[in-house]
């Protein structure tokens, strides 16, 4: 887990300590690359989160995150509401920790880490990639 780990550092994770946030930041990439190796199965990437967000009235929060400039903070009931009450129950059950924790401490981390994996400011085109280049992308800001 040294990876991860130092990712979590580089990252300022908001939730727990050691195991728990790496386990926590696999998680989140996994889902905000569509769902694949580590995420929650069914999350659709960020593509499909920005949708969300739109539909729920949130597309200014999660789009400040993606541009340049100041993250917009999402509360744990927000965040329900983007991911979806499936997506946010798979990660909780992966996290073991209840819905309501997992949705705490993702809104904690989530703003940071979709800035970090959209520094020119917009969505790439074709989406993230996987869960390697991801993490990657992380250690390299």
């Amino acid at each position: 887990m040294g990876l991860l780990d130092s990712v979590i550092g580089m990252v300022g994770g908001g939730a727990g300590q050691g195991g728990g946030n790496a386990a926590l930041l696999n998680a989140v990439v996994g889902m905000l690359a569509g769902g694949g190796q580590g995420g929650a199965q069914g999350g659709g990437g960020l593509g499909a989160m920005l949708g969300n967000a739109q539909q729920a009235g949130l597309g200014d929060v999660v789009s400040s995150w993606i541009g340049k400039g100041q993250n917009l903070p999402i509360s744990a009931d927000q965040l329900g509401s983007v991911l979806g009450g499936d997506t946010l129950s798979n990660l909780a059950k992966q996290l073991g920790m209840s819905q309501g924790d997992a949705a705490s401490q993702i809104s904690q981390m989530l703003p940071d880490v979709v800035d970090r994996l959209t520094p020119q400011g917009q969505m790439p085109q074709g989406g993230l990639g996987n869960v390697g280049d991801l993490l990657g992308m992380l250690m390299k800001r």
